[in-house]
């Protein structure tokens, strides 16, 4: 008998993470690494944010709180969802956790059991599939194209629903690929879910307001209100509002799954941070003006990184409407020899020998659930972000 869990040998440790420890190591050995992988802003926490903190800390809450979130951010909460999405959650729909993928794990841990199914669109946030197979059930991974923008179709949703479908999970903007879902494709595949009760939406918002040019976000209970009696809609403080490290995530849904997803935190973790908690209520109920010129700054890293991707030998890229990350397609360079004498049989290659040759780091498609492509941030400083397309061009320029 061995000592270790049987779960563990089911989930993978996470591709991004290890992407960011690598470089960070050669960082620490002296080379000269620009780090692509990490999703999280480079900008700071808001001023307003942080001095709501340390009055927090000063005013003494720093105790225990409710399991699943003070009042006084769940009804920030509420009102986020009302003002921002025009759908409306009482304060016992609401659930707060140390991130949002807590608030993911609590849900899936708390509702699936083997034999059960969860559709999950490929590309994919690297947890979604690891979390279904560490709560015994089976990622359905449907692979998109970019044909379709990396968006999943009606009838693949369709094809793919069977008896022990319980869950689509839906992340708009996406992590990787940063396409983001119209009120239109939303409506096609709602009204396929809302063809099969027994199916239930998950649908991660984290990055609902990092969208660019004309796109306007919606989410699966706004377009179809039908579908809230079993949607979990995530989302939280880490992106938007530049607060990665804070640790607050949050969801809502119907009050039976959130007194569930509660009772497992109360085993858990408890309460998230108390002080990050009333961080949270200043950012959700404070001025909200950086968010736009954030956004500005983002659209103009992508619209660089897109271009000078789109310049090297055997890359293609779309450009997404979301998000700040890009996923482009490495295909082109696949069967080559590198600078340095490797040949690049996969997405995986590619990105190895690009870390090694050029100091690049990014992520390999396949930790996704799709190749060959990779995936890059755009949240680093716009001069980073030049230097580093810079060497991409030069290493796929010295493909033979």
């Amino acid at each position: 008998m061995g000592f270790l869990a049987d779960s563990l040998s089911r989930i993978k440790p996470s591709a991004t993470i290890a992407v960011t420890d690598k470089a960070r190591e050669l960082r620490a050995a002296g080379r000269d690494v620009i780090g692509l992988g990490a999703g999280e802003p480079d900008f700071d926490t808001p001023d307003n944010v942080k001095e709501a903190a340390i009055r927090a800390i000063r005013e003494g809450k720093t105790k225990y709180t409710a399991i699943d979130g003070i009042p006084e951010l769940k009804a920030a909460i509420s009102a986020k969802f009302k003002r921002e999405n025009n759908v409306d959650y009482e304060t016992s729909e609401i659930s707060v956790g140390t991130g949002g993928k807590q608030v993911l794990f609590n849900a899936l841990m708390a509702t699936l059991n083997p034999g059960d199914e969860v559709i999950v669109p490929a590309p994919y946030w690297v947890s979604y599939p690891e979390i279904v197979s560490l709560a015994g059930a089976t990622p359905v991974i449907l692979p998109t194209t970019v044909e379709a923008k990396f968006k999943l179709t009606p009838d693949a949703l369709e094809a793919a629903i069977t008896p022990q479908t319980k869950w689509l999970i839906l992340n708009s903007p996406s992590n990787p690929s940063g396409a983001a879902y119209s009120r239109a494709e939303l409506k096609a595949l709602t009204d396929v879910l809302m063809k099969h009760e027994h199916v239930w939406v998950l649908t991660d918002d984290m990055y609902e307001h990092l969208i660019y040019d004309d796109f306007v976000f919606t989410t699966v209970v706004e377009v179809e209100p039908g579908l809230k009696a079993r949607t979990l809609t995530l989302n939280g403080v880490s992106k938007a509002y530049a607060m990665t490290g804070w640790r607050i995530g949050y969801g809502a849904g119907p009050t039976m799954l959130i007194k569930a997803m509660a009772k497992l935190q109360s085993q858990s973790t408890t309460n998230p941070s108390s002080i990050s908690q009333w961080a949270a209520v200043e950012a959700l109920n404070g001025p909200q003006d950086f968010i736009p010129r954030n956004c500005s700054i983002f659209r103009e890293r992508r619209d660089l990184v897109v271009s000078m991707l789109n310049q090297a030998n055997g890359i293609s890229c779309l450009k997404p409407e979301g998000a700040f990350y890009v996923f482009p397609s490495c295909e082109g360079t696949l069967g080559k020899t590198s600078g340095g004498g490797k040949l690049l049989k996969t997405d995986e290659d590619f990105v190895t020998a690009l870390l090694e040759e050029e100091g690049v780091a990014v992520v390999h498609g396949s930790a996704f659930g799709l190749s060959p492509f990779f995936r890059i941030s755009y949240a680093v400083s716009t001069e980073a972000l030049e230097e580093a397309c810079l060497r991409i061009q030069r290493f796929c320029a010295g493909l033979r």
